[in-house]
């Protein structure tokens, strides 16, 4: 694979990423190093985690991802020069008070949660440190609709940044990015980094998969004029373009041990709605009628968008992973890529 280098900064990466939310709910942490392991021999040296990990996100396994991550370098302690690992501070708490106190995300809340993502990770450095979601009130997660009502912001992006700046300073980061973010998040980040000599973000991580591509709806273009990289995740849609609820659907003694199955909290959320699922058997269906599985279309579609700079695959086994990876290089034909632009125009973003 070739790497690629994200936004304007000095980081190089592969252009697959191993994401590691899974690590410490659904996979037990020697699955995890065996994943990590074969990850690296397999030449992919960029990991992505955040402090919220494991999800489902809840008190019990709160950082129990980076710990998992952190005891894998302990014990290797080679790897870590070899290896671009980012991580996430998470944003205002959205009901998870096991985070930090109170309902925001303070420049302080900033510095504590990175200095505790630093220890928990056994590092001395994150390589890419990303806001996990805006501090102010946008519609994500399966919104659809900004509302100026809602807004309690209290930390100004120009306070995060020089937060983020105070660690960079420190040596704690070298880069930052964001997640979740929108077009005036990543154009006010980028104006007010160039304006006052701050920090620029070299990222955007924002979900981008065939049931879900609003990014194309104007993010894309804001991020390829102002120089920032995209690491798109969900790109198998939290395994709706697997195939492997076609037939069964989430609940039922059928259902297979997936996510969306296996956790309500998940099914009520933009990825288990009735109309998501449908999408999903649309594409699949289309995979299938070209020869191809459907994990093999949905990753080949991901890998070769050219607004995609590094895919974050999430697995729960060596199986799995090496499937992922193995999809590399696939090239979807004139045919299959017009069919999937005619899906979508007639069924747009679902799992938005």
């Amino acid at each position: 694979m070739q790497r690629i280098r994200l936004g304007q900064s000095d980081l190089d990466v592969t252009p697959i990423c191993l994401g590691t939310m899974t690590f410490g709910e659904q996979v037990d942490e020697p699955t995890a190093h065996a994943i990590l392991d074969r990850a690296l021999e397999r030449g992919i040296d960029f990991l992505d985690t955040a402090e919220m990990y494991a999800v489902p996100a809840r008190a019990a396994t709160f950082g129990a991802t980076e710990t998992i991550i952190g005891n894998w370098l302990r014990r290797r302690p080679d790897v870590r020069r070899r290896i671009v690992l980012a991580t996430k501070v998470a944003g205002p708490s959205r009901g998870m008070p096991w985070i930090r106190a109170g309902s925001g995300m303070t420049a302080s809340d900033i510095v504590a949660s990175c200095d505790a993502s630093l220890k928990r990770l056994n590092t001395d450095v994150i390589d890419l440190y990303q806001i996990h979601w805006p501090e102010r009130h946008v519609p994500a997660f399966g919104q659809l609709y900004y509302d100026p009502a809602k807004e309690r912001s209290t930390t100004s992006i120009h306070e995060q940044l020089l937060a983020l700046e105070q660690l960079v300073r420190a040596g704690k980061i070298r880069h930052i990015g964001l997640s979740n973010e929108t077009p005036y998040g990543v154009h006010e980040f980028v104006r007010l980094a160039e304006q006052h000599g701050l920090p620029r973000i070299a990222t955007v991580q924002n979900v981008f998969c065939l049931v879900s591509r609003a990014l194309e709806n104007g993010l894309d273009e804001t991020m390829h004029r102002l120089g920032v990289s995209l690491l798109a995740y969900s790109p198998l849609g939290f395994g709706l373009l697997t195939g492997k609820y076609d037939q069964s659907g989430f609940e039922g003694p059928d259902a297979p041990n997936g996510r969306i199955a296996r956790y309500e909290t998940v099914r009520q959320q933009r990825w288990g709605r009735p109309d998501a699922l449908a999408a999903a058997r649309r594409y699949n269906q289309l995979a299938r009628e070209h020869g191809l599985t459907p994990t093999r279309m949905a990753l080949a579609w991901c890998y070769t968008r050219w607004q995609v700079a590094s895919t974050i695959i999430g697995v729960t086994s060596l199986a799995q992973l090496d499937e992922d990876l193995d999809v590399w290089g696939t090239k979807l034909s004139p045919e299959v890529l017009a069919e999937i632009d005619r899906i979508r125009w007639e069924i747009r973003d679902p799992a938005h």
